[in-house]
C-alpha cells in the first residue's frame, strides 16, 4: 500500500494512504484528545473534541475522519485549537449535570479529564437545561441522561452487540439517548452486557451500585457472609489501584475481601470445575443418546439472555449447566450448609463478578436449590474496588493471601474460563480423560485460544474427531447461531459467551480510557495472566479436583448429572419477547 508523508506539529510521519489526521499522530506519539470516537465503531466527528488545523483546509477540521495528504502539515495544539477544544467543553457542560463528587465515575471520567486538562469555566454558559428521569427500571444497569453528551460511543457498542436497543430520540437541542418509543430499559431485549457502561465516558450509564446491600450484610451478626470472585477480576482488579493490565492480583484480593469483613471467602474456579465435569458429562449424554446437537455452553448470562430474546426456538442447544457463579452458590448453602451446621437462611452470599448481566442472573428461576436463592448479592469488579478505598486498605501493599478451605481450591482448568475459548477448552480435557479412560491425554487446545470473535477446530475426543465452535460477543453468537439454524454447520459442542473476548472484557470489568482501548490488546493481556495461572497450576483438569471429588463421594453419591446433582446445579430457561 502507498504510503502519504506528512507533517504533525513539525515531526515528519509516513503512514499508509487513507489514514486519518488521528491515527497518524498515534503514530507520532501525539495524542489528540477525543469523546466520541471508537476505533472501528464509531467514527462519526460528531464532539468536535480532535479538532485540529491543516494545510489546505478552511477552518478547524476533525482529526478522527479527516484524511491525510501528501505534504500536508498539522498543528494539534494551537491557541486556535486549544481555545476551540476549550469552548466545545464548556458547551458541553451547559446541559451537563455536574455532580462530580458523588458520580460513580469520579476520578475515572474522560470529560471531567479534559475540562481539568482545559482549565475550562464550568459555568460560562448557561440557559437550556434538559430533564430527564434517571432509569433504573433494570436490576444492572442505571441510565442517567442528565450526564449524557450524546458521544453515541454507547450506541455504537450496543450495535456492535447485535441488540441497538438504545439509540437517539427526537432531533437539535431535544436530542438524547435512550431506547426506542422513551421506553424504560427493562422494556426492551437488552442482555444486560452492560458493554455500553466500558465505552461511556461520562457517569451516564453505569452498574447499578449495590454495595450498601453489601455493607449492610456485613454489619449483621445474624448472618454469615460468604464472597466468591470469578476467575476474571483477579486479572483486572489491579488495574482500579494503577496496576499494569493484565496484573494477576488473587493474593492480594483474597487478603482485601478478609479485611472487609467476609466470613470465608471462596474461589467461583471451583464453581467453574463443578461446571466442567456436570457439562462435560451432559455432552458425552447427548452424543451417545443423539440427542439436541450441538450443545452449547451455559455459563454466560448475558449470552442466554441473547438466546432467549432472539433464538427462542434454539433454547435446548444451551446446556442446563448453571453458571459457575450459581452453582456455587447453590453448593455453598446445600452441602457447605449442612456439613458445617449453618442455617442456609442466615447464608448471605456475595458475588465478585466482571460482568453487570450476573446481577440478572440472580433474580433468574430455579436458582435457589436450598430454598433460598444461591446468591444474594452481586458486585462488579469495579463496586470491590470502590468497597477496598471506602474501607481505607491499601490495596498494593497487601500481603498475599489463600481463598478459604473447602471451597477454595481450584485447578488450571477453571482459571481459564475467563477467557473465550476457556469453557471449552476445560470441558474437552475433561471429556476427553473420560472418552479414552486416561488421564494423560492432551492438555492444550490452542486453536480455541486467542481474542478472534469465531474460532473453529476439530479436536481428537477419545479417538473421534468432532467439529467445535467458540464465539465471543453477541454479534458472533448470532453468526454461529444462523449457521446452526440453517443446517449449515455441523459443531457437536459451541461455547459462546456474551461479550467480545469472554468475561475478562466483561461490562463490570475496570473501565480505561478510550485511548487505551483503542491502542492496547485488553482482552489478550488479561487473558494471559488466566491461562499463565493455567500453566503454573499442579492440576488442570476439573475432573481431577480434589474438592470436586469429595463433594461428588460425599453430597451426589460419586455420580455425575444424578438427579440431586441436576436439582442443584442444573437450571432452565424461558423464551422472551423481543417486544414488549
Amino acid at each position: 500500500m502507498k504510503n502519504v508523508n506528512l507533517k504533525i506539529n513539525g515531526i515528519p510521519v509516513s503512514v499508509p494512504e487513507g489514514s486519518t489526521i488521528l491515527e497518524a499522530a498515534r503514530l507520532a506519539g501525539i495524542e489528540i484528545p477525543t469523546l466520541c470516537y471508537m476505533k472501528d465503531s464509531n467514527e462519526i466527528g460528531a464532539c468536535r473534541i480532535c479538532v485540529v488545523e491543516a494545510t489546505g483546509t478552511r477552518g478547524l477540521v476533525t482529526a478522527c475522519v479527516y484524511p491525510v495528504s501528501e505534504g500536508m502539515e498539522v498543528q494539534t495544539n494551537t491557541e486556535k485549537v486549544r481555545n476551540a477544544r476549550k469552548t466545545t467543553l464548556e458547551l458541553i457542560l451547559s446541559t451537563h449535570r455536574k455532580d462530580c463528587l458523588s458520580c460513580l465515575r469520579s476520578t475515572n471520567c474522560e470529560l471531567h479529564k479534559l475540562c481539568h486538562d482545559y482549565g475550562v469555566d464550568e459555568n460560562k454558559f448557561s440557559g437550556f437545561n434538559p430533564k430527564y428521569k434517571i432509569d433504573e427500571s433494570t436490576p444492572y444497569l442505571v441510565r442517567d441522561n442528565t450526564k449524557c453528551i450524546l458521544c453515541r460511543r454507547c450506541v455504537a457498542a450496543c450495535k456492535e452487540q447485535h441488540v441497538s436497543v438504545i439509540g437517539p430520540t427526537d432531533r437539535g437541542m431535544e436530542t438524547s439517548i435512550g431506547p426506542h418509543f422513551r421506553k424504560a430499559l427493562l422494556d426492551t431485549p437488552c442482555i444486560a452486557c452492560g458493554q455500553c457502561t466500558v465505552v461511556c465516558p461520562t457517569g451516564a450509564l453505569v452498574e447499578k451500585d449495590d454495595t450498601d446491600k453489601v455493607w449492610k450484610a456485613l454489619s449483621d451478626p445474624t448472618k454469615t457472609v460468604i464472597v466468591q470472585t470469578a476467575p476474571s477480576v483477579r486479572a483486572a482488579l489491579g488495574e482500579c489501584f494503577g496496576m499494569p493490565i493484565g496484573t494477576n492480583v488473587e493474593g492480594k484480593m483474597v487478603a482485601a475481601l478478609r479485611r472487609l469483613g467476609f466470613d470465608k471467602v471462596f474461589d467461583t474456579d471451583f464453581g467453574a470445575d463443578l461446571t466442567i465435569v456436570e457439562e462435560a458429562h451432559e455432552l458425552l449424554e447427548r452424543i451417545k443418546s443423539n440427542s439436541v446437537l450441538p450443545m452449547i455452553t451455559s455459563c454466560s448470562p448475558g449470552w442466554v439472555r441473547f438466546a432467549e430474546f432472539y433464538y427462542p426456538d434454539m433454547l435446548n442447544h444451551i446446556s442446563t449447566c448453571k453458571s459457575p457463579m450459581q452453582m456455587t452458590g447453590a453448593v455453598i448453602k446445600t452441602y457447605y450448609a449442612e456439613k458445617y451446621g449453618i442455617d442456609p437462611g442466615t447464608i448471605i452470599n456475595v458475588a465478585v463478578m466482571p460482568c453487570t448481566a450476573k446481577k440478572f442472573e440472580i433474580t433468574r428461576d430455579n436458582m435457589d436449590a436450598s430454598g433460598y436463592r444461591d446468591t444474594d448479592i452481586v458486585i462488579t469488579t469495579r463496586e470491590l474496588s470502590r468497597m477496598i478505598r471506602r474501607a481505607g486498605l491499601m490495596f498494593t501493599n497487601l500481603p498475599d493471601e489463600d481463598f478459604d478451605d473447602p471451597l477454595g481450591q481450584d485447578t488450571g482448568a477453571a482459571a481459564i474460563f475467563g477467557a473465550t475459548g476457556g469453557v471449552m477448552e476445560a470441558a474437552l480435557r475433561t471429556a476427553n480423560d473420560w472418552l479414552s479412560g486416561g488421564e494423560g491425554e492432551p492438555i492444550d487446545f490452542s486453536a480455541l485460544r486467542g481474542t478472534a470473535p469465531i474460532k473453529e477446530a476439530q479436536v481428537n475426543l477419545g479417538g473421534k474427531t468432532i467439529k467445535v465452535a467458540v464465539a465471543s460477543g453477541a454479534k458472533a453468537a448470532k453468526e454461529v447461531m444462523d449457521k446452526i439454524h440453517s443446517g449449515e454447520a455441523d459443531w457437536t459442542f459451541v461455547e459462546i459467551m456474551g461479550c467480545p473476548g469472554g468475561c475478562v472484557n466483561g461490562g463490570g470489568q475496570p473501565i480505561q480510557p478510550q485511548y487505551v482501548r483503542d491502542t492496547t490488546d485488553i482482552k489478550a493481556l488479561r487473558a494471559k495472566a488466566l491461562y499463565d495461572m493455567d500453566e503454573a497450576s499442579t492440576i488442570r483438569k476439573s475432573h481431577l479436583s480434589p474438592v470436586v471429588k469429595t463433594l461428588y463421594e460425599e453430597y451426589y453419591k460419586g455420580s455425575y448429572g444424578c438427579k440431586r446433582a441436576h436439582h442443584d446445579l442444573h437450571t432452565t430457561y424461558v423464551a422472551r419477547k423481543k417486544y414488549m
